[in-house]
């Protein structure tokens, strides 16, 4: 895989949450980490995601912001 995102973290399926147009999938980048992206339920199907496969969360963003209680 090429792709000009730098960030591409690689993980596991952990959860996928089927909607009519959207699915929620969750990714398990490390221990206890989770990324959770909103795609098309056609991408999804298209990329044959399912709990325990392996894939990249790309983060591709022009703002990235940090906060604090």
């Amino acid at each position: 895989m090429k792709i000009s995102a730098r960030n591409a973290l690689k993980g596991t399926v952990k959860s996928v949450i089927t909607g009519a147009v959207n699915d929620e999938v969750t990714v398990e980048v490390a221990p206890g980490v989770e990324v959770t992206a909103v795609i098309t339920k056609t991408s999804a199907e298209g990329l044959g995601l399912a709990v325990g496969k392996e894939v990249y969360a790309v983060i591709k963003s022009s703002d990235v912001m940090i906060a604090i209680d």
